[in-house]
């Protein structure tokens, strides 16, 4: 199976110079209280960390000396060896659907690509397929979350530039996530992804499990979730705990971020307006032209930056906090998924105990003296029923065999990725609020030089217009 090569040089798509739309929308309207209250009963939000309120408040200080702990600094063994890039959007439109596709460039050393270059084009619901295949074939294993198939509730166009943009980092963050995986990154279906053209993907997703077979898994899903488990290990019962209270911090954090953002946009169109206003008055104020042209320019500069510091809040704290909150969905379903097997490995022991349980019991139950009853040596019946318990023991004990492996199999990749997903998780929150924090000095110290600027040249002005009646 082949792809085409691609002609241009990956490179991300440079972000858009418009700030996006609100990602969140209806989402916005939280109690703040309830926001914070989240963090006022427990600020640890990673193992042995929390919020250090001591911290100095120094600018300088603290951006200069901020340092990692050396174990979050460690990189993953292993040299990169596949790099993807997700860009150019296009819009379809048939008289069934709109949809938009976005290009897939692929460049790989690995040897089983018969190619080292790719360029397809997929649609959002070949990335949905793509994740979940992967989640089929590694149900313990932490598959990075796709963006949500509506972004923005109560929006009015739905493939907007804002909308497509923010859709395009996410897929493009989805696909790097798993190719720097170990072993998702192995997966075939994952190299079909990145290598078939359109009509060799769609062949081979009808080689995929029939409709019954899914209705069946689903099935066995919910029969265990609805059953339960009676002995989870402790280190999974962490697990709960944690993600409980990450996604619940998360999810405050993600909300306070947006409606942060919607009260910054609102304040920048009032301050779009403030400028002009100095600029009209000191048209009619001979006497305050200067001060009034320069109080104009101060304003116009502090929204050029505030914009500039919104903007970065939009595309890179509130993406990633986002990111996080579907992250705590995922791993809330893999640790479903990982219960589920144990629940079905614990249904089998139970039937595995009640067949002992009736193989062992007294001849003389019901069924055999029925069977009497009816006609039937009642030895020769008993014989009978032993040789089917015995037959179906056996199937069972082959069963549960099977599910120990699974089992074992699957707590043993969960915890492995726990541990990876963690590092990954701080690496990128450190970063976004690094990242946001820097845009924030930098911001405040640029609207600082502007009124500063102006002071001293007001007061050089005041001093010019003092100095003659100070001589007399």
């Amino acid at each position: 199976m082949s792809g085409n090569v691609a002609d241009s040089a990956i490179s991300p798509t440079s972000p858009a110079q418009t700030i996006p739309a609100d990602l969140s929308g209806q989402m916005l309207e939280l109690d703040e209280d309830d926001d914070l209250e989240v963090f006022s009963k427990d600020t640890t939000i990673t193992d042995g960390g929390s919020f250090n309120a001591s911290l100095q408040t120094s600018p300088g200080s603290m951006m200069n000396q901020y340092k990692f702990d050396e174990e979050d600094e460690e990189e993953e063994p292993g040299v990169k060896d596949i790099f993807i890039t997700v860009d150019n959007p296009e819009s379809h439109v048939t008289t069934i659907e709109t949809f938009i596709t976005y290009r897939v460039l692929t460049k790989t050393t690995r040897s089983e690509f018969d190619s080292s270059e790719y360029e397809v084009r997929r649609r959002y619901q070949d990335f949905l397929w793509l994740k979940g295949r992967l989640e089929e074939a590694n149900p313990t294993l932490i598959v990075h979350p796709l963006p949500e198939k509506f972004v923005m509730k109560g929006m009015v166009e739905r493939f907007n530039d804002d909308f497509i943009e923010t859709r395009r980092r996410a897929l493009h963050r989805f696909l790097n996530r798993i190719a720097e995986h170990p072993i998702l990154s192995c997966n075939e279906d994952f190299k079909v992804f990145l290598s078939a053209q359109a009509w060799e993907l769609t062949s081979h997703k009808k080689q995929g499990p029939g409709f019954l077979s899914r209705m069946g898994e689903t099935v066995r899903a919910v029969a265990a979730s609805v059953r339960g488990i009676k002995n989870r290990p402790e280190e999974f019962n962490s697990m709960q705990e944690y993600v409980e209270a990450f996604s619940q911090k998360m999810t405050s954090l993600d909300r306070i971020t947006q409606r942060i953002v919607k009260e910054e946009r609102e304040y920048l169109e009032e301050l779009k307006e403030y400028a002009p206003a100095y600029t009209l008055w000191s048209g009619s104020e001979e006497e305050l032209v200067e001060p009034l042209k320069g109080v104009a320019s101060c304003v116009d500069r502090c929204f050029q930056e505030t914009e500039e510091q919104v903007r970065h809040l939009s595309d890179t704290l509130a993406p990633a906090l986002h990111e996080y909150v579907l992250c705590g969905e995922t791993l809330k379903a893999v640790l479903r998924r990982r219960d589920n097997i144990q629940a079905e490995l614990e249904a089998k022991n139970e039937a595995l105990a009640a067949k002992r349980a009736d193989r062992d019991a007294d001849p003389r139950e019901r069924g055999v003296v029925w069977q009497s009853l009816m006609g039937k040596n009642p030895e020769e019946a008993r014989q009978l029923k032993q040789q089917r318990l015995a037959g179906e023991i056996h199937e069972l004990k082959e069963e549960i065999d099977k599910l120990e492996d699974r089992v074992e199999w699957a707590n043993n990749a969960l915890k492995g990725d726990w541990s990876r997903w963690q590092r990954s998780m701080r690496s990128d929150l450190k970063e976004a609020f690094l990242s946001t924090a820097q845009k924030n000095v930098d911001h405040y110290e640029k609207c600082l030089a502007v009124w500063e600027s102006f002071l001293l040249s007001m007061r050089a002005e005041v001093g010019d217009i003092s100095q003659p009646s100070g001589d007399s």
